[in-house]
């Protein structure tokens, strides 16, 4: 593998003024070894954040636009791959706070192990009593199941990471992300990445900030949009299933079966008001946030698992 400088980062945007300035600064404000840029993939957005990016390119000399019609993710970051100059590929989002040192450490990492991705851990963080609360799940063993990129783990191989810092040649050669798979593409990149022989590689020191979603009902879709992918991914792909994937859905199905749901509410009080490093009222949210992940991921996993995946948006 030759050894890796310059570097594109990559970030698909639709609907994100709130955040897109930040996240922006975040990324050109990264040291690198050799030349950067960033190249936005800017969805048909209802809110002024295309006309933020037009006036951050305005700013910043090395910032690219693209236009990604479609608004998908995978979609806008191919096109944003496609349109990148450097073989070292960055994936970013506008709701992600990078690290500091976190390109360089991703090009060491990467030219150390002779991976082809690269990645670390998502740092949930909020700003309201509520984020702080969606923050721990996202944190926790008890909200998302204790994924390395969530809770911590040794450097190593790895089946998939957060975001990701990509050889350009080898995932092009493989097709990029799949468009079919409007969320878990990373996941099953990373599948193929491995599948064709190639490392994913897993490192702590690699750190992201991520701001989740700011309301109950926006949590609630997200994590049942996100379980029926999952569920469709596993259909495809029944032999790459982490168990952790199916304790939502068990947890769905044993309520189903009418096992006492009292039981689960009491382990989620006893979980919720155990943590001393939250405030109260993040605690109390703590008795809504984990259940909504809990059943609305689980519920949207056995949607996914049983319906036509392209129908699964």
């Amino acid at each position: 593998m030759t050894d890796l400088k310059d570097i594109s980062f990559v970030m698909p945007v639709l609907n994100e003024q709130d955040h897109l300035a930040i996240a922006v600064e975040s990324v050109l404000n990264q040291k690198t070894p050799g030349k950067k840029q960033l190249v936005l993939a800017l969805g048909p957005s209802t809110d002024q954040t295309n006309e933020i990016a037009k006036s951050l390119v305005k700013k910043y000399r090395t910032l690219k636009l693209i236009e990604n019609p479609t608004g998908l993710t995978a979609t806008g970051l191919n096109l944003a791959i496609n349109n990148s100059s450097y073989e070292t590929i960055i994936r970013v989002d506008a709701h992600s706070e990078l690290s500091d040192n976190y390109a360089a450490s991703a090009v060491k990492i990467l030219n150390t192990t002779g991976a082809a991705n690269v990645g670390g851990m998502m740092i949930a963080k909020g700003s309201t009593t509520f984020q702080k609360a969606v923050a721990f799940g996202y944190n926790s063993r008890f909200g998302l199941g204790g994924g390395s990129f969530h809770v911590g783990g040794n450097p190593g191989p790895a089946d998939t990471v957060y975001l990701g810092c990509f050889r350009k040649s080898v995932i092009t050669e493989l097709g990029l992300y799949q468009a079919k798979w409007v969320r878990g593409q990373d996941w099953e990149l990373n599948l193929r990445i491995r599948q064709a022989g190639y490392t994913v590689w897993f490192d702590p020191v690699l750190k992201v900030g991520y701001y989740p979603r700011a309301s109950i009902k926006a949590l609630a879709k997200q994590f049942y949009s996100t379980g029926r992918w999952r569920g469709a991914l596993t259909k495809e792909n029944p032999m790459e299933s982490s168990f952790r994937y199916w304790i939502p859905p068990l947890l769905v199905l044993a309520s189903l079966l009418q096992v006492p749901f009292w039981i689960y509410l009491i382990a989620v009080a006893i979980v919720s008001f155990g943590q001393s490093k939250l405030a109260l009222s993040p605690k109390l949210w703590l008795l809504a946030v984990l259940p909504t992940m809990h059943f609305c991921w689980g519920v949207g996993f056995w949607v996914g698992l049983l319906a036509n995946q392209n129908k699964a948006r």
